[in-house]
């Protein structure tokens, strides 16, 4: 464990270094700022453009970081020739898996709180001087504690994300591991709709492979509820727990299959 925690701590202060990720997060800020702006040209609905601006910033230049930093995670050792150096040490392979991932999570954890304490900050400026009788017409308080909610499901969101780039970082090259992680992420936006194709198909084999698939990719809809928080729709603590179960579950096998794979992996 000491080895995969050195690992991760790492993979933290390089991508710390990275100018790539001081970029996408100011730029995810200026997004949030710039909500504030948008916010004011349409009247009484300025706190919901905010939310839904300031959550979908959160996690698209999330996206970005988990899929642009993941795919380069175990792609850079090998390229660079370092993965020589730690394998000579003891350090097992799935240990370099694992704290690579872990090391990833850690940095996303420091960036989307950056980016919610930005979202915070905004809504906290709005609603400085806004009288009770037009904080009573939000459906939710401009300082909603619901937010947390949402910005945690992004983050277990793209938890997974990072997990799945992982993966195919053990195989094959950067450009092909975006573009697969990309991929199956937007397919896993829409898994729930592989549920109900049986009701539209005739083939018995085609519902059997619809099925299949539904049940086989990520199903990563399950973690955008930011259109429920911006309209202070309650989100219950079971279908948090549920939805972190399971992606606790999906993430453990990736990083298995990943352990596999790269243990397989001959460089010479």
């Amino acid at each position: 464990m000491k080895a995969t925690a050195a690992i991760a701590v790492n993979v933290f202060r390089e991508s710390v270094r990275d100018k790539v990720l001081y970029n996408l997060v100011l730029f995810a800020i200026l997004m949030i700022g710039a909500s504030y702006a948008i916010g004011q040209l349409t009247a009484g609905q300025d706190v919901k453009i905010i939310k839904d601006l300031g959550l979908a910033a959160t996690s698209l230049f999330g996206l970005f970081i988990a899929v642009f930093i993941g795919i380069g995670l175990v792609s850079k050792e090998v390229e660079r020739r370092s993965v020589y150096s730690l394998l000579a040490k003891p350090v097992e392979r799935w240990q370099l898996v694992v704290g690579k991932y872990a090391g990833l999570v850690l940095t996303l954890v420091v960036n989307i709180g950056v980016m919610a304490v930005a979202l915070y900050l905004v809504l906290a400026y709005l609603r400085w001087g806004v009288g009770p009788q037009i904080e009573k017409a939000w459906d939710a308080p401009a300082l909603d504690p619901a937010l947390l909610k949402a910005i945690y499901l992004i983050f277990v969101e793209l938890a997974l994300v990072t997990a799945i780039a992982v993966l195919f970082s053990t195989f094959t090259t950067p450009i092909l591991a975006a573009a697969f992680t990309f991929g199956l992420t937007i397919v896993g936006q829409y898994s729930t709709d592989l549920r109900n194709f049986q009701d539209v198909l005739d083939s018995s084999v085609a519902q059997g492979v619809a099925r299949g698939m539904y049940w086989l990719l990520p199903n990563l809809g399950q973690f955008d509820v930011k259109s429920q928080v911006v309209h202070g729709q309650p989100i219950a603590a079971r279908y948090l727990a549920g939805a972190s179960g399971y992606a606790a579950l999906y993430i453990a096998f990736l990083l298995v299959v990943s352990s596999v794979v790269f243990s397989r992996r001959d460089f010479k």
